[in-house]
């Protein structure tokens, strides 16, 4: 066993890889019969409003003047990730906006009240960017859900864990203001396995995808403090073992709560499904 690799991952491993195929069961097959053309890919012919009788309305071509400033994923859809530094993260810390003694997400970065998402404007989440990486020395449990290999790197190297993960437009308006959606007293949804065009990006090891298996995850930790000149701290020893271990279930939305669950804040008390056909209906 390498220096670094996680005490008990065999188990932990195997139900998540268990969890994972699971889930990828369930995407869609391409073939023939579901196979159609991007929306407005294929266009009438008919008379626009420019003076020239265009379509364009006098704003010349498709692409001229123009600069695309987001990843496209699709002809119209986009999914953006707003930045957040490792710099950002760190004077969070320090300034005890975000407690490290507890695992990292994106309800906990909200919380901070320095962050904003917008899911209505196709945000997704957070992107960890590697501005402060040099000077990065807290040790973290983090969950994102795009980071590059020298984010990564950086937060391994200052003896933390990272995770990449997405969340669907409903779990993510559950997250901003999680307040106000417990004061609903609506059950917690079940989070949605990525659409067809992440799976790739959130299963993949390299990107420490909690889609992955754990134990290829270890062996790329190790791959990747050689191939950065740093010693791969001994996680398995640290007294921080079971925080900086601790990961969400791939249908689960907060950490300590299972879909269907619904939190009555006023009285202070969680209710759980009885019936097995709901307990079936969240937990797949």
């Amino acid at each position: 066993m390498h220096a670094g690799k996680l005490k008990g991952e065999a188990t932990m491993g195997s139900n998540t890889a268990d969890k994972a195929l699971r889930l990828l069961r369930y995407l869609p097959r391409v073939c023939l019969a579901n196979i159609r053309d991007n929306p407005g890919a294929v266009k009438k012919n008919r008379r626009g409003r420019a003076q020239h009788g265009g379509d364009n309305h006098g704003d010349g071509n498709k692409g001229s003047g123009q600069r695309q400033n987001y990843m496209r994923l699709g002809h119209h859809l986009r999914r953006q990730y707003p930045p957040l530094s490792l710099n950002d993260l760190q004077l969070l810390i320090e300034t005890n906006r975000i407690n490290a003694n507890q695992p990292i997400d994106l309800v906990s970065i909200l919380n901070s009240g320095l962050y904003r998402l917008s899911p209505d404007k196709h945000e997704f989440g957070i992107h960890l960017t590697d501005e402060g990486a040099d000077l990065f020395k807290a040790k973290v449990n983090i969950e994102v859900q795009w980071a590059s290999e020298l984010v990564i790197a950086a937060i391994e190297k200052a003896g933390g864990t990272i995770t990449t993960s997405y969340y669907d437009q409903h779990s993510l308006q559950a997250m901003l203001n999680t307040k106000k959606f417990f004061e609903r007293g609506v059950p917690i949804p079940r989070r949605m396995i990525p659409p067809a065009d992440a799976i790739e990006y959130y299963t993949d090891p390299t990107k420490r995808g909690y889609l992955s298996d754990p134990e290829k995850i270890s062996e790329e930790r190790f791959v990747l403090s050689q191939k950065y000149g740093y010693t791969l701290p001994n996680i398995e020893e640290d007294k921080d073992y079971e925080m900086l271990t601790e990961r969400k279930d791939p249908r689960q939305i907060f950490f300590g709560l299972n879909p269907g669950w619904v939190v009555n804040l006023k009285d202070k008390v969680i209710l759980k499904p009885q019936n097995e056909d709901l307990k079936d209906f969240y937990s797949t």
